[in-house]
């Protein structure tokens, strides 16, 4: 078997906020520019059914298992999972410039909303680029009550760029680091071949603050191997 994976990551559990937690793996993978000329010689596509601001790419079932296997082994833990259901593993490849994105991809967004107490829908990027500048990963907590919240979502759905500028007094861009609506509580910043694991349940997005940076070359962008987890969590993780 290909060993993809190195066995012995560098390995942090940050405490971002009350209740958040975030896993950071580095030097991930053994040989992780074999992955970026793979990203290279396929050709990505439109991600159907989410607003993933770029085009996406699947990988081999071998190497979904492996990457199900390496975020086992390092969240069950301090994520206080009890079973992984599953694992939904992409290539991702951001791309699209800040006068073409909707609404909803001008806020802080939830991976997978469950009204079970029991789940959760964790997450993982893998960031494949030398350059920070490109951006990690944010977190946030909304502002509002949840009323209101619901409110702006559902506006950012349903109304057209200008309209919903214009009744929000927010200007198209990646999500910022703070605004009246969410506070960001932590950024962790992107590194080479560094893996990120997290409660996709919590507010979150890419800390994309020079757009102009982004590249169509997976040799010079913003590639990230983004993996998404149904689990169900032990029944005494209530982080505090």
């Amino acid at each position: 078997m290909i060993r993809l994976f190195n066995p012995q990551p560098r390995v942090q559990v940050l405490e971002l906020a009350p209740g958040l937690r975030c896993i950071v793996l580095d030097d991930v993978l053994l040989e992780p520019e074999t992955l970026v000329s793979f990203a290279a010689s396929r050709g990505f596509e439109a991600p159907e059914g989410n607003l993933y601001p770029g085009g996406v790419q699947g990988l081999s079932a071998e190497f979904d298992q492996r990457l199900r296997d390496l975020f086992w082994q390092h969240a069950r833990g301090p994520l206080g999972l009890r079973r992984c259901h599953a694992a939904y593993v992409r290539l991702s490849l951001a791309t699209t410039p800040v006068d073409q994105l909707q609404p909803l991809q001008w806020l802080c967004h939830r991976d997978r909303i469950d009204d079970d107490p029991n789940a959760m829908f964790a997450a993982s990027v893998l960031y494949l680029f030398g350059d920070p500048a490109l951006g990690g990963t944010r977190f946030f907590v909304p502002r509002l009550p949840a009323n209101e919240l619901a409110a702006l979502l559902r506006d950012a759905e349903r109304l057209p760029p200008a309209a919903f500028s214009a009744r929000h007094g927010i200007a198209p861009g990646y999500p910022a680091e703070d605004s009246p609506y969410f506070e960001c509580v932590a950024t962790v910043p992107a590194a080479w071949n560094r893996m990120i694991i997290y409660d996709g349940g919590g507010y979150h997005c890419a800390a994309i603050d020079r757009p102009e940076l982004l590249s169509g070359d997976p040799a010079t962008g913003r590639l990230t191997v983004n993996g998404f987890f149904p689990c169900r969590r032990q029944a005494a993780a209530r982080f505090t």
